[in-house]
Order: structure tokens, then C-alpha cells, then sequence
């Protein structure tokens, strides 16, 4: 009985939590404080609001950029001002002061201050990105009503480095799509677009000496798809207008087929490095001002012990820093370590490299709600904050699987949801050294999150209307695992009443959050899931309960094998879910899988994923009484290993009711 006393109060604050998150913000009393994000470090909340008038006075002392004037005024006629006359001294609703000497609580040039009171609006900071940042959150201070809460916030990053990936070599992506990533990045205060446009399946951005190099004839898939000198130059202005820092990436010597197909010769022979050096020759001069190239140096055997070093050599002498994957080759000192395998490690100030961390922050290998949970909870470089040799984090969306067309990037990963965990994570600092795929349980823990998945929820509701944003409330869902029971590798072994969730006789595994429940990762290595020692040849069982105010039809998510976009894993076969035979039942009545599109179809990177995961397929319809209605989730395993690399083990599930979008 305190058991289901439990889970009835949880429930029911979290409907109550629903019900909140799913009204627009003009229905939210005016004490609710702006769902900012990221959170400023510091806010101090004051009683009054200012209301801009129609005509707005903007004084500014100090260097402000043209492109972030323009952003105010696009910010202001946003909010209904029908004119702004700038450096007007008198009469001044908005003040504007950057200043180098400016005295604030960090070190940073992006660091700056907001106050609001009945005077206006004051914005100091050290550096016009500063200022740019506070336009960002000043942009999210307005009310339903056009009031700013009266408030004084001060703010700074905790990272320097603030980076997201998109790799366009592999899958291309034309130039709305990219502008739109990069404005929801600057939106939420990244400020470096690392841009990774040459690969194994096609070299896309066009080189004047040698144009066959992006002839549609060289390339593997998105064939004829590059981009032109103009749109590279256009997107490094576009990136500059909102103070991010476009990093290229000439994967050299691996991810290099492309160039080898027309060459006909390898990168790291005499030849190829004389093209080689060309071509970089030709980027330099072609972009200049850009501080850093990319080279790559992973996934590959060095056979020229000389290449990397010469190549490096070669590049800096052109101006350009160097960054290169690590692992990798034999990089010099002076390049740039950007991490990519192994566990949590502290990156400390006797690090004998600058370090930009991208371990486990790849998309492509978490599902959509997984994603927010793990980058949560996610801490940057084993450390709260940056340091000499710590520059910060990049997270990277990079899919080998191809796509059918550029939106299944989005509804396939969760790259909006991915970005605002990341920004929020990447600019406050903080996090917990020890890597996680499950909400935290402890009272703060969860705490913590619920109230950052509403500032999430409610920054989609605002922001993302029309846009792919594949996350829905998921912190109130509770689950309670039981078990394990020993199957002896009868994966459809069964008990007595399962599917009625009768499970008194089994022991209590835990109480669990979410919409998706990891209970071993397939890199348990280095990821905590939610059974600590799990066994082989066990079963286990999860149990929740939803409410359903009418009954009817409710909309699910669910899932058992999140497929990775960058393994050639196989798609279910028809009847299961997948091959360890899991199963569901709502109410005692079994679930069925859906009648996959590519059922039991062996996977091949060449062929897209169609409705292998929750979130770019239908949701699963359940029939709901009303009142409380119980699920059941039976979780069988065999061995704990796959059947190959490309199909990891991944005991997981997703059961999750979601709202309809609008």
C-alpha cells in the first residue's frame, strides 16, 4: 500500500509539473521567473518590470560591432519598438558601455552584466561578444505582458571553448539547414562551428585548382552535392556576425578516399603530400583570418612517419593553429588535442597539450532522450570549468548511417535538444565526473534536472515551432526494476502473471526516472546504467504507471535497441521488438511491434534507417482506461555482448507517453 501511495503522489505531481510545462508562458502568473537558458551564473531577481516604450533611445559608450546594433534592432522591433535612435545621450532607455577595464568576476572577454530598473536597461561587458551574450539573454527576459522583471545578472562562460560538429562529408546539408544550427547556437551562447566537409565518401567544399575533386563522379552518396568558395566565405561571415569561430577540418591523412579516388595516389606518399600541401595552400589563402585548421590524424595506419609532422609544419607556417583527433598519429606539441575515445579523465594544467574535450559526446550513438540525461549530468574535461590547458568541449553530430534527406538528421538524433543540454552544461560548467545514462535518483539530483527540463520544454514551446525537436517530458516517469531472474539463456522464459506486474516475490532492483532506462550501457567500460552488476542469462522486469484523465487512444514512445547512426546495425525482425525478445504490456495486454519497413534487413551504412527508433517514426498507439493504467516491461538478456560490433548489446528500454505536438 506505501508502495502505490508512492507512485500515485509522484505521478500526480507530475501531471501537475505537465500541466505547467504544456500552457503557453502568456498563461503564467508574471512572479514566474524567465526560463533563462543557459543559466546565468548569477541572477538577482528584484520586485517591479519595465515596460520599453515605442520609440527607444540606445546610448552606447565603447566599440560595439555593426552586426550586434543590427541584432538589438531586430530584437526590439521583435518586441514591437517602432523606433530605436542610437547614441542619443538623454532620454536613454537602453545603455550600452564596453569597456576592456571592465571590473567583473571572471577573466573572460565574453563576461558581461545586465541590470534592469526603472531607469532602463544597462548592458556592460568587456568585448562586443559580450555584449552580443547579453543581448541573447536579454532577449529572454521579456514577459507576456512586454515587461523586463526588474534584475541584476552577471554572467560569463565557464569554458572557452563552446563547440558543435556537423559532418557534411558524409551526409550534406545545404546552407538554410546549416544557418539555422547556426543561429540556434549563437541563441544560446556556442561559439565554435567546427565544420567537417571531407571524408572517405566525398571531398565537398570546391577547390579552383582542382575542381574534379567535388565532380559528382568522385563522390559516394549525396552525389553533386559542395559548396562553392562564395557559400564557405559566406558562412564564415555568417558565423563572425554572431561571434563564432568556423574551424575547418581537412581530415588528412585518414577519411581521405575521396582524395585518393581522384588522385589516385595516397595522401601520405611523395605526391600525395605535394597535393596535399596545395590544397591547404589554396584554403589559406582562399579564407583568410581563419585561426585554426583541423588535420584530422585518426582512424588510420601511419605509414610516413614524416607526414604529420611536415603537414603541420606546412600549415602553421600558413598561420593556421592546428587541432587533430586524439587518439590519432604521431601529432606535434603544438596541435591541439581534440579527445575522442576512452573514459573520464581530469585534464589538468600539467597536460602537455591544450585539450578539447569530445569524449561521449557524440549524438549519433545516444537516443533523443538519453542524449539530454547523459549531457545533463555530463562534466567537460573531469573538470567544473576550463583551465590553461582545458580550452573546453565540442559536442559532434556525425551520423555514418546515410540519410534519406537532410531532416532525418534532426527527427534521427537529437540535435536541438543535444545543443541546449550542451550550451547550458558548456557555459555554467559543473556536471559530475563519473558519466551516467540515467537521471539521477537522489533528491537534488533529480531536482536538478526536472527544473532544467522545464526551462528546456518551455524554451521549445517559445522557440522551436516548426523546427525537429525530438524531447518530451520524461522526468516524471518512474520506474521500479525487479529482479533479476535467472533465464539460463531462455530468453522467453516466463513467470507467473508478468504481463499483470504481480512481482512481490522478486527483489526490488531500484527506483528509476525517465522515458528511457539504461540498465547496461554497451560501453559499460566507462558509462554507469542503472544495474550495477548485471548478469547474463537474467530477466528483468520494469514496472510503472500512467494516468489517463478520460481514457482513450495516448500517443507512445517506444523502443528497446536505439540504433546507432553510425553502426550498420540490422533492423528487428517482424513480430519483436528486437532480438532478446523484450516485451510490453499495458493493462495485461500485450503490445505489438510495429510492422517494420526493413524487417530482419541486415544493416549496410548505404541503407537510411526508416522507423527503427521512437522518435522518427509514428508513435505507438495505446488504448487507456481511465484512471491509473499499469505497464510492464519484461527485459530479457542472454549473453552481454552483441552478436558483432556493428550490433552492440544495448539493454535499454524506452516507454514513454508523450504529448501531441501542435
Amino acid at each position: 500500500m506505501e508502495h502505490q501511495k508512492s507512485i500515485t503522489c509522484t505521478l500526480l505531481s507530475g501531471l501537475l509539473v505537465i500541466l505547467i510545462l504544456i500552457s503557453p508562458l502568456c498563461c503564467l502568473p508574471d512572479s514566474i521567473k524567465p526560463p533563462l537558458l543557459p543559466m546565468p551564473h548569477a541572477v538577482s531577481w528584484k520586485t517591479g518590470r519595465y515596460c520599453l516604450p515605442d520609440l527607444v533611445h540606445v546610448h552606447i559608450k565603447g566599440e560595439v560591432e555593426n552586426a550586434d546594433r543590427q541584432m538589438l534592432s531586430l530584437l526590439l522591433k521583435d518586441w514591437n519598438v517602432t523606433q530605436v535612435i542610437f547614441d542619443n545621450f538623454k532620454n536613454k532607455n537602453i545603455t550600452i558601455v564596453c569597456d576592456h577595464q571592465l571590473v567583473l568576476p571572471s577573466a573572460s572577454l565574453e563576461a558581461y552584466r545586465i541590470d534592469v530598473d526603472e531607469q532602463g536597461i544597462q548592458i556592460e561587458a568587456r568585448t562586443s561578444a559580450g555584449v552580443f551574450y547579453a543581448l541573447q539573454t536579454l532577449g529572454q527576459l521579456r514577459g507576456s505582458d512586454g515587461k523586463l522583471p526588474y534584475c541584476s545578472i552577471t554572467d560569463y562562460p565557464s569554458f572557452r571553448w563552446r563547440g558543435y560538429l556537423v559532418d557534411v562529408g558524409r551526409n550534406f546539408q545545404s546552407m538554410d539547414v546549416l544557418k539555422e544550427q547556426i543561429d540556434i547556437m549563437a541563441r544560446y551562447k556556442l561559439n565554435i562551428f567546427h565544420f567537417h566537409f571531407t571524408e572517405d565518401i566525398a571531398w565537398r567544399l570546391i577547390s579552383k585548382k582542382y575542381p574534379g575533386l567535388t565532380d559528382s563522379t568522385n563522390m559516394e552518396r549525396w552525389k553533386g552535392k559542395y559548396y562553392t568558395v562564395e557559400e564557405m566565405q559566406e558562412l564564415i561571415r555568417y558565423c563572425c556576425d554572431r561571434h563564432i569561430q568556423l574551424v575547418p577540418e581537412i581530415d588528412m591523412p585518414g577519411h581521405s578516399a575521396a582524395f585518393r579516388r581522384y588522385f589516385k595516389t595516397d595522401m601520405q606518399s611523395d605526391s600525395g603530400i605535394a597535393i596535399l600541401k596545395e590544397l591547404v595552400k589554396e584554403f589559406a589563402n582562399t579564407y583568410p583570418g581563419l585561426p585554426y585548421l583541423h588535420i584530422g590524424g585518426d582512424e588510420v595506419k601511419i605509414h610516413n612517419q614524416e607526414f604529420l609532422p611536415m603537414m603541420t609544419t606546412w600549415t602553421e607556417d600558413l598561420g593556421l593553429k592546428t587541432i587533430g583527433w586524439e587518439p590519432g598519429g604521431n601529432l606535434q606539441p603544438n596541435t591541439i588535442r581534440q579527445l575522442w575515445m576512452g573514459g573520464p579523465k581530469a585534464i589538468t594544467n600539467d597536460s602537455p597539450f591544450e585539450v578539447i574535450d569530445s569524449k561521449h559526446l557524440y549524438i549519433n550513438h545516444m537516443d533523443p532522450l538519453e542524449t539530454v540525461t547523459t549531457l545533463f549530468y555530463r562534466q567537460l574535461g573531469g573538470q567544473s570549468a576550463e583551465n590553461e590547458k582545458l580550452m573546453g568541449a565540442t559536442l559532434c553530430s556525425w551520423p555514418d548511417r546515410a540519410v534519406k534527406n537532410e531532416n532525418d538528421l534532426f527527427r534521427q538524433n537529437g540535435v536541438y535538444p543535444a545543443l541546449l543540454t550542451f550550451a547550458e552544461r558548456s557555459w555554467r560548467g559543473g556536471g559530475d565526473f563519473a558519466w551516467r545514462s540515467n537521471i539521477k535518483t537522489d533528491v537534488k539530483g533529480l531536482a536538478d534536472f526536472v527544473e532544467f527540463e522545464k526551462r528546456l520544454l518551455t524554451h521549445k514551446q517559445l522557440y522551436f515551432n516548426g523546427l525537429i525537436f525530438p524531447y518530451h517530458q520524461q522526468s516524471r516517469q518512474k520506474w521500479i526494476l525487479y529482479g533479476p531472474v535467472e533465464n539460463k539463456g531462455d530468453l522467453g522464459m516466463a513467470l507467473k502473471n508478468e504481463a499483470t506486474g504481480d512481482f512481490n516475490a522478486l527483489k526490488k532492483i531500484g527506483e528509476f526516472y525517465g522515458g528511457t532506462i539504461v540498465l547496461r550501457h554497451w560501453w559499460a567500460d566507462v558509462v554507469k546504467g542503472a544495474i550495477d552488476s548485471p548478469l547474463e542469462n537474467s530477466t528483468v522486469y520494469a514496472l510503472s504507471k500512467v494516468w489517463s484523465e478520460k481514457g482513450g487512444n495516448q500517443g507512445f514512445w517506444i523502443g528497446f535497441n536505439d540504433l546507432s547512426r553510425s553502426y550498420a546495425s540490422d533492423s528487428p525482425h517482424l513480430g519483436t521488438w528486437d532480438d532478446r525478445m523484450s516485451t510490453l504490456w499495458v493493462n495485461g495486454h500485450k503490445v505489438l511491434p510495429p510492422d517494420w519497413q526493413q524487417a530482419g534487413k541486415r544493416g549496410d551504412l548505404e541503407i537510411p534507417l526508416i522507423d527503427e527508433g521512437y522518435s522518427y517514426r509514428s508513435p505507438t498507439m495505446i488504448q487507456l482506461r481511465k484512471g491509473w493504467n499499469t505497464i510492464v516491461v519484461k527485459l530479457p538478456v542472454g549473453k552481454l555482448q552483441g552478436k558483432d560490433w556493428q550490433n552492440p548489446l544495448k539493454w535499454m528500454f524506452t516507454c514513454l507517453p508523450i504529448e501531441r505536438e501542435q
